[in-house]
Order: structure tokens, then sequence, then C-alpha cells
């Protein structure tokens, strides 16, 4: 048996963390083992009576810096129990999170998550401690906690065992570089909308070829910079070749009817 993938979280709110870790298939890993989360009070390796994490900026200015003394002994304090590989700051300066970024750190058997809060971290702690950040998109929220949430559920579906049904995250939006095609389930009519037929008849090579030609159409409208430098299959480019066709159609101008061609002349 593979050993659990294990991620620590440092945070000022471990508290925050409970009901996430506990429920629905992310809980169930933790509890099966084959994932470990563990969380780390930023505060229990602070120094003073007040047990002090932040302090002004130099060079003035609003709000408070995280100080660089208690994340250092935090980390260091991991690094000092197994073998901690790589340390990821939550931070909206950071890279943005994508799908192959995911795939890859769940491959790291030790991972560590730090939480800044207030104006930011001193930018010490990232140089001495090798730190990468990343970012889960271009908006500021007040901690890094959510977005270690984000990477800490997107992480454990690429673990073995964690999906039951592997086909269901290949399928998922990103895997592999593609927005998902569109789902549905019963009823096949709903106040007049209706279920593809193609999905109701059972021919499961047309099944294939109709989702994976909505996937593209559907990358092709919403994120096209998807598609760009992307190596193509065959079957994809015959794909893209109908929806340009399909496109070009609902482009052209519908037939003038008889009655109208009269009037012009």
């Amino acid at each position: 048996m593979l050993a659990a993938m294990r991620i620590d979280v440092l945070t000022l709110f471990p508290e925050l963390f409970g009901p996430f870790l506990s429920a629905s298939l992310l809980g169930k890993a933790v509890a099966d083992g084959m994932m470990r989360v563990e969380l780390t009070n930023i505060r229990d390796f602070a120094t003073d009576r007040r047990r002090t994490v932040d302090d002004a900026p130099f060079g003035g200015g609003p709000g408070m810096v995280m100080r660089c003394e208690p994340l250092f002994a935090a980390v260091e304090s991991l690094r000092d129990r197994n073998s901690l590989e790589r340390v990821v700051i939550l931070s909206p300066r950071g890279r943005r999170l994508t799908q192959t970024m995911v795939r890859e750190l769940a491959q790291a058997p030790d991972l560590a998550l730090v939480c800044g809060r207030y104006e930011g971290i001193d930018e010490r702690v990232a140089a001495g401690l090798g730190a990468e950040e990343l970012s889960i998109g271009d908006y500021v929220l007040s901690g890094g906690e959510l977005p270690a949430m984000v990477l800490i559920e997107a992480i454990s579906r690429m673990l073995p065992g964690v999906v039951g049904d592997w086909e269901s995250v290949t399928t998922d939006s990103f895997f592999d570089g593609l927005l998902g095609a569109p789902q549905y389930t019963r009823p096949a009519t709903f106040r007049g909308l209706s279920v593809p037929a193609v999905l109701r008849e059972g021919n499961h090579a047309a099944i294939a070829r109709w989702r994976r030609k909505e996937a593209l159409r559907i990358t092709r409208e919403r994120r096209p910079d998807l598609l760009v430098g992307r190596a193509y299959t065959k079957e994809d480019r015959a794909l893209l070749a109908e929806l340009e066709a399909e496109s070009a159609r609902h482009m052209e101008p519908e037939p003038k009817d008889q009655a109208e061609k009269e009037k012009e002349l």
C-alpha cells in the first residue's frame, strides 16, 4: 500500500478546517488514511507572552505584516519531523493555480501550505524557506485558509482511491486541458427541455464522440486561451472542423422568400 500523502497547514485559524476535513469524499479519504492533513497554529511558535505574530510594516503604510520568526520556526519544526519537500504560500501574488500544477503537487509525499493574513507575509519567509507562492485567482480574500482548502480538495481528487470511479476525474474540466462536456440526468424531458438524443440511445462510441465535440465547443466558446498551442489528435481536428463549419452556417444570412425578392424588384 502506498504511503498516504501528508499536507501540513500552517494557519492562525485551525478551527476553520474541522468541518471541511470531515465531510464528503475528502473526509472519507482522511478517515481511511489515504491522505493526512495536519494543522499547525502559527501562534504556537510566537515567543512573547501575547503570542504576537504580526507587526507594523517597515516604511509605513496601512495594516500589519506577518512576522518572520514564528513562520520560520513553524516550518522548520515540520522539516525536523518529516521529509517536507515543498512549502507553498497561498498568496494573490503567486502563480495562478492550474490543474497541471495540482497534478504535480499531488506527487509530493509531503507538502506544507502557509495561510497568510493581514497585509501579507514578510518577504523573507518565501526567500529564506524556499517557498513558492500560489494564487487561486485574481481577487483578494482576508486570508489563505480558503485557498488552502481549494488546493487540498483539488489534490485529493488526484490521489488513487479517493474518487471511486477514476473516469469521473478524467472527465473533469481541465483534466486534459479542456472544459468538461455537458452532463444530464433523469427526467429525459423537463419543462420542455430535452436531453440530447445521442445520450439516450446507448451507442457508447457516439456518446464519447459527442462529449468530446461538446468539450471542444464549450472550450472554444468560453476559454479559447486553453486551445492556444494545444497538440490535437486527428479526431480533435476533425471535430474542430465540424464546429467551424457549423459556425459558418449560423453566420450565413437566411434566404429571402419569393415575396421579399419580388418587393425588391
